[in-house]
């Protein structure tokens, strides 16, 4: 297991920021593509959705080449040595102390760790195998989900309220009608009969949808007692270019 470095390498300290800043940056353009995609689901331009689609996946690939050619032009980075390398993670553990995105960011580090290396470092001390940062209590801005208790409104109001959060501008053709229409396959999912609701009933809701073809979807889980059912409800356009919930 590493331990602190007894030393900390100045050099180390600049690799450990050029990596976050190449994390931030692709974070960033991430965020910003997901709110075109949505943009483009709304005024139904398919192939600018598409596009954007498609950029988003390539944005990770490309940050970490780009990360990866700013170590090897600034700190030759292929010719650090392992001293260097184990103070390098040390010091991006300090820097994702307050950082809302960790976990993340450890996976962007692995990703441009390995590639640098060209070595088997898969289960050894220089990547991160397990998150070094806890997320329990850390709040990402914006947040990762959003949680609902439908004990406050009940579930019909509950679920409207959670379509009614992502904001589309577009008007739905008969949100009534399919609100009831979930709460009917969610029923039935559960063999016609709800179950008892525990303390802690609540439905967590991602805060983001994810926008694929002509689809959003509002990805989301129950918790209930011990109990985890996850779902998704798909968005889509009618012919008349109104929006509609499709089956849950």
């Amino acid at each position: 297991m590493m331990g602190i470095p007894e030393e900390n390498n100045p050099v180390a300290r600049e690799i450990a920021q050029a990596l976050l800043d190449g994390f931030n940056k692709h974070y960033s353009l991430f965020r910003a593509c997901s709110a075109r995609a949505k943009t483009f689901f709304e005024t139904g331009d398919w192939q600018a959705m598409q596009q954007a689609i498609r950029d988003r996946i390539q944005f990770y690939d490309d940050r970490v080449q780009e990360t990866i050619l700013r170590l090897r032009h600034e700190f030759h980075a292929e010719l650090l040595d392992d001293d260097i390398w184990a103070q390098t993670k040390f010091n991006y553990i300090g820097l994702l102390t307050n950082h809302r995105q960790p976990e993340l960011a450890e996976t962007f580090f692995n990703s441009v760790f390995c590639r640098v290396l060209h070595r088997d470092y898969f289960n050894n001390d220089f990547i991160f195998v397990r998150p070094a940062i806890s997320t329990e209590y850390i709040e990402a801005d914006p947040p990762t989900y959003r949680s609902y208790y439908p004990a406050e409104l009940g579930l019909l109001a509950t679920i409207r309220r959670i379509v009614k959060s992502f904001g589309w501008q577009r008007p739905f053709a008969h949100l009534s009608r399919d609100l009831l229409h979930v709460l009917r396959m969610a029923k039935a999912f559960h063999g016609g009969t709800w179950p008892k609701a525990e303390a802690n009933f609540q439905i967590q809701v991602l805060n983001s949808a994810f926008y694929r073809n002509k689809t959003a979807y509002v990805f989301g889980r129950v918790l209930n007692g011990g109990q985890v059912w996850p779902f998704a409800i798909p968005v889509r356009h009618d012919a008349g270019g109104r929006l509609y919930l499709d089956t849950v």
